[in-house]
């Protein structure tokens, strides 16, 4: 008897932006103290309370467990900043600020510090892939990376995505987060996430997974990846 493959939903951009900044602040914190305290309130006031607090509050609601609200006062002015920017675009923005705080601060290892909380983020998300595979008694291999993905992609990406023997090749043309941070001038601090996410994610899948990343929207125009697993 065929059994039916169980679909868990894909997380939301609200719960995975504030995932992101939890992982963001854990490093920041452990690497600069009070002083990296300070850098992230100052990045999250820079990215506005009212977008932040809408994140927060949907990403509790959907059950994620987070710091965001910890950095966002009692007080403050009820107004969004940025009415028709999508959650991809909020995303990237809360990202960029809380980095430039950091990064303008400490330099390389103000970077550091941004990278490695990208890299815990991106872990977390491969363990949780892996879990949704095994939910129907798949195993983490290449053939259930993507069927598992935890992530919706929306109209907002476009991708081309071609299947090879143990490897899998993807360019994206289109990428909502990348764009952002290319219409607000802070490739800079973009980049911290491009060069760090999809190695990440993919290692947290399984071990053996390995990312080559050789074009990138920020610097290219577009992103290109070969995501490899041996046998």
């Amino acid at each position: 008897m065929e059994t039916t493959k169980k679909k868990m939903p894909p997380l939301s951009m609200y719960r995975i932006t504030a995932k992101l900044f939890t992982h963001l602040e854990h490093q920041i914190v452990e690497s600069f103290g009070t002083k990296g305290k300070e850098l992230i309130a100052t990045g999250v006031k820079h990215f506005g309370y009212k977008d932040a607090k809408d994140i927060a509050e949907r990403a509790t609601h959907e059950g994620e467990i987070h710091v965001l609200d910890e950095y966002i006062p009692e007080e403050f002015d009820r107004e969004n900043k940025y009415e028709d920017t999508t959650i991809y675009g909020l995303m990237a923005k809360l990202f960029a600020q809380v980095s430039k705080a950091v990064v303008d601060t400490y330099g390389n290892k103000g970077k550091d510090a941004v990278r490695e909380g990208v890299r815990t983020f991106g872990e977390e998300r491969g363990n949780g892939i892996a879990e949704r595979a095994a939910l129907n008694n798949e195993k983490n291999t290449i053939d259930h990376y993507l069927s598992n993905y935890d992530m919706a992609r929306s109209e907002l990406f476009e991708i081309e995505t071609d299947f090879h023997k143990n490897v899998i090749e993807q360019t994206f043309t289109k990428c909502p987060l990348g764009q952002q941070w290319a219409d607000d001038d802070m490739h800079e601090y973009g980049i911290l996430y491009c060069e760090m996410i999809d190695p990440a994610v993919a290692k947290g899948y399984n071990p053996n997974f390995e990312v080559e990343h050789d074009q990138y929207v920020l610097k290219e125009g577009v992103c290109h990846f070969n995501f490899k697993l041996k046998e």
